[in-house]
């Protein structure tokens, strides 16, 4: 069984930006049929940056296996103050790293790293193809609640109190 650990990192620099792409690749294929062009993929990292996942109001989270290879990431960024709501954002699992709960890892720490942020409640959006997140927020006590923002392709959007 492979082993990792979740560790805070920056949101910025090459390394994001390579997982970034991976994520949005990976997205694309699932939820549209095709990954995209370059010239694609480059104006969804324009327009939909990841920067706000880093302090003071959001913290970005990678999963590294033993030999320090990324498995995974997730973040969360503050997006309302009443009740003190946190975004649940870029949660990918590399194919590495699948099947062994580290899905359920990053969510667990993406709610903790929420909770250090001060918040109450996670939020977070998905599409339909990626039933596996779907099943995932679920399995995790995440309720199905109306649209809270209108980004891309989300169709399902999830809220969770955190304790």
């Amino acid at each position: 069984m492979p082993t990792w650990t979740i560790k805070p990192e920056p949101v910025t620099g090459p390394a994001v930006d390579d997982v970034m792409r991976q994520y949005f690749t990976e997205m694309g294929q699932r939820v549209l049929g095709h990954s995209g062009t370059e010239a694609q993929l480059e104006a969804v990292l324009a327009e939909d940056p990841h920067q706000e996942l880093g302090p003071p109001d959001g913290e970005f989270l990678v999963a590294r296996g033993e030999q320090g290879e990324f498995l995974g990431c997730a973040g969360c960024r503050l997006i309302g103050r009443t009740p003190r709501t946190a975004e649940l954002k870029r949660m990918y699992v590399h194919p590495a790293g699948r099947g062994a709960g580290l899905g359920r890892g990053l969510l667990l720490a993406v709610e903790e790293a929420a909770r250090r942020l001060g918040a109450v409640r996670v939020v977070c959006e998905t599409n339909s193809q990626l039933t596996e997140a779907r099943a995932l927020y679920t399995r995790c006590g995440y309720e199905e609640i109306p649209p809270y923002e209108g980004h891309g392709k989300a169709d399902h959007w999830y809220a969770k109190a955190l304790a």
